[in-house]
């Protein structure tokens, strides 16, 4: 039996009810069953656990030191935060946080904001080139660290939406795998918070009272895809209580021969048996 008060300081302080409670099982739950399911542990191997300074990333890394700590993560863990420029952005706060609560991390500055600001045209969203010049300093950093896997945040709200946008305006079925091998084939990038809900996140978080820091880059657009899907599903889930967790195992359960993907599904080879087409002729 563990020994509680051995906790790792980013633990520590934790509210002392049975709803808190019940929300920490959950999480650690949750993510394990997905570190799990998914195949991600690789004993021995080092991670860089990416820390933007929001609610899922604390959490996130949180959830994996606790996992560490039962003995059920026998990876070692680095945080990094990008800071990419953001005018405003509080460079201290995680450096300070990390620093104090005992967590190995990494702190690299690239200027990433400014060539955001450069390329995008006026009205066009920020995201796809903000998130592909994060990407691409993310695997500089887990190679240059030695690290096997990218760690990221992403929860189950966040792989909903990425379904419906890419529905609604990709064209396609796909949203974000818990688990993948980058295009150069040489990092893993994991998605350890997958089953877990957005809500759960926000409300670990800020009654851990971590210095939460908000994205200004993406926050500062209005009518960003994103946010109209996530209204979308927000007003569902007021209509229908638990509809966001049954459009959730929809992901987990799909049915090939039911989809009219014939890239998925043999359609062309499918043919009916001699005893069901006698019986066809009846």
């Amino acid at each position: 039996m563990l020994d509680e008060s051995d906790l790792p300081l980013i633990l520590k302080n934790a509210p002392d009810t049975t709803e808190f409670r019940k929300l920490r099982k959950r999480i650690i739950r949750e993510t394990r069953a997905v570190i799990e399911q998914y195949g991600m542990i690789e004993p021995g191997a080092r991670w860089l656990v990416c820390l933007s300074g929001g609610k899922d990333s604390y959490t996130l890394l949180a959830a994996l030191i606790e996992l560490q700590w039962r003995g059920l993560l026998p990876v070692e863990l680095l945080a990094c935060n990008l800071d990419q420029g953001q005018p405003g952005f509080p460079a201290t706060v995680l450096p300070e946080f990390l620093g104090q609560m005992g967590v190995a991390h990494r702190i690299e500055y690239q200027d990433t904001y400014s060539i955001v600001m450069d390329k995008v045209p006026q009205g066009r969203t920020y995201c796809a080139l903000c998130s592909r010049l994060r990407r691409g300093n993310l695997y500089r950093i887990a190679r240059e660290e030695g690290c096997s896997a990218v760690v990221l945040g992403h929860h189950r709200d966040d792989l909903l939406e990425t379904f419906f946008m890419n529905l609604f305006h990709g064209g396609r079925i796909a949203t974000m795998p818990p688990k993948l091998v980058n295009e150069e084939g040489d990092l893993f990038v994991y998605r350890p918070l997958a089953f877990v809900a957005e809500e759960d996140c926000d409300r670990f978080a800020r009654a851990m009272n971590y210095p939460i820091i908000p994205c200004d880059l993406c926050g500062s657009q209005d009518g960003l895809q994103r946010m109209q899907v996530k209204a979308l599903l927000d007003d569902w889930e007021r209509r229908s209580p638990g509809r966001r967790n049954v459009m959730f195992r929809a992901l987990m359960n799909i049915r090939p021969s039911h989809m009219p993907d014939p890239a998925l599904f043999d359609f062309l080879g499918l043919a009916t048996t001699a005893k069901g087409a006698a019986s066809d002729n009846l």
